[in-house]
């Protein structure tokens, strides 16, 4: 291994490391603006001089490679006087608007001037003044604090693949802009907020309502997809103001999607906050023993042939838990977690988890892509494939619908058609991408959960299987079948069988009974679904959530949940990792946790759950799927014969058909949200105006 020297202490590095990333491996700082870990390098900004022998003048670290026997100072006057320099030019045009600035407190600027800042000025010209962009409802600009480093400009067009940025102009003339005054309309854009190391790209919604040392800091997992990326939640009062994320190498690493990073303003909309049940036709307002008086009423009252249950995105694996125990002593078989249409066997869990994990995907040489779309079902994974697709020798097929304009996927892909036929062709191995598949070392597919819908899905899902099993992507030490879902309650939900028993209806066979007036009650477990609203009379519906929507206003009795951000609960992402949410703020007015709710209701239907505590909850879990003894650990899944073979009647592969911004209530309630579909082309632009506030 090479070696080379830093302030006198011997460093051995990799080949191929800069400069910069020796002297950071030997335990120093070098102060940077334009580079990032993540990025390509640019060497705009020339902060990080050093000294290395040899050399004239200093050398701009990050971009010059490391070498054997290099001997870097990082510490000598000729360094300092350097980055003293650097630092007033950077300043000359610096508008002096720190006190109101949204990045103060955590501006790069800010920090390292004190350190190489000269406290005054030796420039006596006008400062320059750069006119505002319009860069969409989520990027607030004030491009005079620009100092173009270019972070923003490469994220787009690297990480992101949708190069809607750039520097135009020469000198005190240049400008980043977006390309003819556009919004940015990628779908992880706000990403460039944390990576723009002054003020110059700042929050619009959250534009000068709060300061960092005011805010309480909780870590949590983001809850907008399954892909459970690591946030924070930065509150004030009872109140989220900002969402940001947590670095984890494993599967987000430090990127966040707008819909996760934004969607704040519809946790404090639409909420309910108070029980309610109906009386002559109206809801009224009461108080929980009303409440669970009149559900308990209606459940104990009904056959458990005529009761069913239907459980949203949203559902927390504890309230899956305590719900399917109180289901089983009833002897209510229709309940389902999943979309309808959608089928899953939850039989095997390596049918139904992404095996590969996310962070595999780098270790992937080929990859066959099954419905859906990647880049707007799970941002972060779609990153992750592009990240790897630009190391190179990654080939990339996909078997589904043709994409419409602007939702195409961000790196070039071979499209095999949209018929389920091409599956048998590959079960046959037949066609150019069979024999990629065949020569690869690594091969995956992701097949999308949205394709796993309608009378041929469990066909579907044999075939897949089948065809994972033909080219050996199941082998030791890999598997690369993969499901990829984009609703943070699914893995849980069939891990903890919240699925029919016995002849039980599925979600489709339960909102068609209960349309035609074959099921006499309703429970809706932050479940919304347009035909709610068709429902007779004579099926009463029990609604439990956290927002009033379509299930809210078809409701006879409201029993007011938590949202993600208001309690202690365990998610499973797409990769079936066990993951923990904390409370930031305390549920409003009179909502309670979601999983106490079903444990006080069973206990007045004379219903004994083993458990009174979360912890003790928590170790049935443990208990009963031994996956729950261990947080963020992935587990190899044991492999087996799921889905159901059979000729397929339908050959279409259905693919990814909704909003982006509206997959789940929280982003239907979130007014920015609206904004953002609107700007990008997702809805018309009087489409916003339907986000009502409460």
């Amino acid at each position: 291994m090479p070696k080379l020297t830093v302030d006198g202490k011997e460093v051995i590095f990799e080949e191929g490391m800069t400069v910069l990333q020796a002297v950071e491996q030997a335990g120093q700082e070098v102060p940077v603006f334009c580079y990032h870990n993540r990025l390509e390098i640019a060497g705009n900004c020339r902060m990080c001089l050093v000294e290395v022998e040899g050399s004239r003048k200093p050398v701009a670290s990050c971009a010059m490679a490391a070498g054997e026997g290099m001997v870097v100072h990082t510490k000598t006057p000729m360094v300092k006087k350097a980055r003293e320099g650097v630092m007033e030019f950077l300043l000359i045009n610096h508008p002096l608007d720190c006190p109101i600035c949204d990045q103060g407190g955590e501006c790069d600027l800010q920090d390292i001037a004190m350190s190489y800042g000269r406290g005054i000025s030796r420039y006596d010209e006008p400062k320059r003044a750069v006119e505002q962009k319009h860069m969409g409802p989520l990027i607030k600009t004030h491009m005079t604090r620009c100092i173009h480093c270019t972070r923003c400009v490469r994220f787009l067009e690297d990480v992101a693949g949708v190069p809607e940025m750039g520097l135009v102009g020469r000198g005190e003339n240049a400008e980043i802009v977006t390309y003819l005054d556009q919004a940015v309309t990628s779908e992880v854009s706000g990403n460039v907020l944390d990576l723009c190391p002054v003020g110059a790209l700042t929050s619009r919604p959250y534009a000068f309502r709060g300061r960092p040392w005011e805010l309480t800091k909780t870590p949590s997992i983001d809850v907008m997809d399954a892909v459970g990326s690591h946030i924070r939640l930065d509150s004030k009062g009872n109140e989220v103001f900002r969402i940001l994320p947590r670095v984890n190498d494993d599967i987000n690493e430090e990127w966040l999607s707008d819909k996760a990073r934004f969607c704040m303003d519809g946790l404090r909309t639409q909420r309910l906050d108070r029980p309610y049940i109906k009386v002559k036709g109206k809801l009224q307002p009461t108080n929980w023993q009303g409440a669970l008086g009149k559900a308990q009423e209606l459940l104990s009252k009904t056959d458990p042939d005529k009761i069913g249950v239907l459980a949203g995105e949203l559902v927390d694996t504890e309230t899956f838990y305590t719900f399917r125990h109180m289901l089983d002593m009833m002897g209510v078989n229709h309940r389902d977690c999943r979309d309808p249409g959608q089928h899953l066997d939850h039989r095997f869990r390596a049918g139904y988890v992404f095996n590969t994990s996310i962070a595999g995907i780098e270790q992937a040489d080929a990859c066959l892509i099954i419905g859906g779309n990647p880049r707007f079902e799970a941002p972060l994974v779609n990153t992750r494939l592009r990240k790897r697709f630009l190391k190179g020798d990654f080939p990339i097929a996909y078997l589904g619908p043709e994409f419409t304009p602007g939702r195409d996927l961000t790196y070039p892909v071979q499209h095999l058609g949209e018929r389920a036929k091409v599956l048998e062709d590959l079960l046959n191995e037949k066609g150019t991408f069979a024999k990629t598949l065949k020569k690869a070392k690594k091969p995956m597919l992701i097949l999308s959960a949205s394709s796993l819908k309608g009378q041929d899905a469990m066909k579907v899902l044999a075939l897949v299987r089948q065809v994972a099993e033909t080219y050996d992507l199941v082998r030791e030490g890999w598997n690369g079948f993969n499901v990829l879902h984009n609703q943070a309650s699914r893995v849980g939900g069939l891990d903890m069988a919240f699925v029919p028993k016995g002849k039980g209806y599925d979600t489709q066979g339960i909102l068609t009974a209960a349309e035609k007036g074959k099921l006499d009650v309703l429970y809706l477990l932050g479940f919304d679904h347009p035909s709610l609203k068709d429902l007779p009379d004579s099926v009463k519906v029990i609604y439990q959530g956290h927002h009033g929507e379509a299930g809210a206003s078809a409701a006879d009795v409201i029993l007011p949940g938590a949202a993600f951000s208001e309690k202690n609960a365990t998610y499973v992402n797409t990769e079936g990792r066990i993951q923990q949410a904390l409370a930031a703020i305390a549920p409003p007015g009179e909502a309670r946790e979601d999983w106490r709710i079903v444990k006080e209701l069973a206990g007045r239907l004379s219903l004994d759950l083993p458990f009174e505590t979360i912890d003790e909850l928590r170790e049935g879990m443990a208990l009963e799927n031994p996956y729950y003894q261990y947080r963020e650990v992935l587990h190899q899944n044991t492999w087996g014969q799921f889905g159901r073979k059979g000729l397929l009647a339908q050959d279409h592969i259905l693919g990814f058909d909704e909003d982006y911004y509206k997959t789940n209530v929280i982003a239907r309630s979130s007014l920015t949200l609206a904004q953002c579909a609107v700007a990008g082309g997702w809805e018309p632009e009087d489409a916003q105006q339907e986000v009502t506030h409460a």
